[in-house]
């Protein structure tokens, strides 16, 4: 039996604090495009991420026991992982990441600051 499931290419992990870089749909007022948030789940078939308080969509649920409260919800939807670069709080300004071996031969996660051109770790 064979699966066609693909594996997502990013270096990004659950948590990690994001601005969407581009989306939304300004005729809807969903103006996503330079918000920020952290990224609660990965979608890896749809190459796409939940990112935390963004792209809220809303879905009418149906009372289904008599105890059930019935109503309309509203809950993060996903959205492409192209769209979302990592955050960086101390910069105020989104960055692009790499991977790098340190001398005793771990990978880190870092990302070359803007000013100094220096790598900076993400993961201590």
């Amino acid at each position: 039996m064979t699966t066609n499931a693909k594996k997502m290419s990013t270096k990004l992990k659950k948590g990690d604090l994001v601005m969407v870089v581009a989306g939304g749909n300004s005729t809807k007022e969903k103006q996503l495009k330079g918000r920020t948030g952290k990224i609660l789940r990965f979608l890896p078939k749809k190459d796409r991420v939940i990112v935390e308080g963004l792209n809220m969509i809303k879905r009418h649920k149906k009372a289904r026991a008599v105890n059930e409260p019935s109503g309309i919800l509203e809950k993060e939807g996903s959205m492409h992982i192209s769209n979302v670069m990592y955050f960086s709080e101390e910069f105020k300004r989104p960055v692009r990441i790499k991977m790098r071996t340190l001398d005793d031969g771990r990978k880190v996660r870092g990302f070359v600051n803007p000013s100094t051109r220096q790598f900076e770790q993400i993961d201590v």
